[in-house]
């Protein structure tokens, strides 16, 4: 049995390890391709599988997908469409690592709307984790210049992508409140094939699909890798995790993330990592500890 879980453990790795290489990948594939495009393509592969995955396991349901059209519309708009296509546009105009830093803010983001909204009960370690996450944010951003911020010159990237952990966060809350009737592989599978079909639609302007022939090698094994690897698989271990140890102890591994994506970002893609950034990493991953740890421990 100790064996079995240390297998688990070892195998929940791989989850932020696919996660965090997303970033690097899409900041390359956005070389050659246009940002709707890109999104569409990974959703729409990754969306097949999962209705693939979800028909094998008897989940796919056609009354309940009837039922709650609208609800699982609503996750396709704000989850998949609206998040992935603000997150590819701005991926464009930021670095793959402030990209990492200021999308595993969602966490808090989360935790608020949930506390505030929803009448989850606060604690003194969530108000010190959202503090200590946008102070790491905030530090990336600026690149450690206050000045910036009094002079409203924010890179127009971190901005889209804080626009993403918005869009997250709606997302997150209706899927808790959509998962009361639906199952989250079902959710999940619909929700990424009516976000493709929207992503695919808004696109067409870009006339990227006529390039998408002509990308080379290198782009085309990043776009499988973004489909298979940072969606289908990701989140097949990650509900593998939640399942065998439990959503809390599942959510920690999440905070590995921007580790990761910095880590491949430099080793792969040459990119530079920073004090400033060593120090926002430090502040987003502390504040995203301390707030799900007291999600965990009931807020206290």
């Amino acid at each position: 049995m100790a064996k079995n879980r240390a297998g688990i453990y070892l195998l929940m790795l791989l989850a932020p390890l696919f996660w965090g290489g997303a970033f690097g990948s899409t900041k390359h594939v956005l070389t050659e391709l246009p940002p709707l495009t890109v999104a569409a393509v990974r959703f729409l592969l990754a969306g097949l599988l999962m209705s693939g995955w979800a028909c094998w396991r008897g989940e796919w349901q056609w009354r309940t997908i009837r039922e709650s059209w609208f609800a699982l519309l609503m996750l396709a708009v704000f989850g998949i469409f609206g998040y992935n296509a603000l997150f590819n546009i701005g991926m464009q105009y930021t670095s793959a690592i402030n990209g990492a830093l200021v999308i595993v803010i969602n966490p808090v983001t989360t935790s608020l709307v949930a506390v505030l909204f929803f009448g989850e009960r606060w604690s003194w370690r969530q108000g010190i984790g959202a503090a200590l996450s946008m102070s790491g944010v905030l530090v990336v951003i600026t690149r450690g210049d206050m000045d910036v911020l009094r002079g409203l010159s924010l890179n127009r990237g971190d901005l889209l992508l804080l626009g993403a952990v918005l869009l997250w966060t709606t997302y997150a809350i209706l899927s808790k409140l959509v998962m009361r009737k639906v199952s989250p592989l079902l959710s999940t599978a619909v929700s990424m094939l009516l976000g493709a079909l929207l992503l695919a639609a808004a696109s067409l302007p870009e006339q990227g699909w006529n390039r998408l022939p002509g990308v080379s090698l290198q782009v085309m094994l990043e776009l499988m890798y973004l489909a298979v690897g940072a969606t289908f698989i990701a989140f097949l271990i990650f509900n593998i995790g939640v399942r065998e140890i439990g959503a809390s102890k599942a959510s920690a591994y999440i905070n590995l993330m921007p580790v990761s994506a910095v880590l491949i970002a430099v080793l792969f893609y040459g990119e530079p990592v920073t004090l400033v950034h060593g120090v926002g990493m430090l502040c987003v991953m502390s504040g995203v500890l301390l707030t799900t740890r007291a999600a965990a421990t009931g807020g206290k």
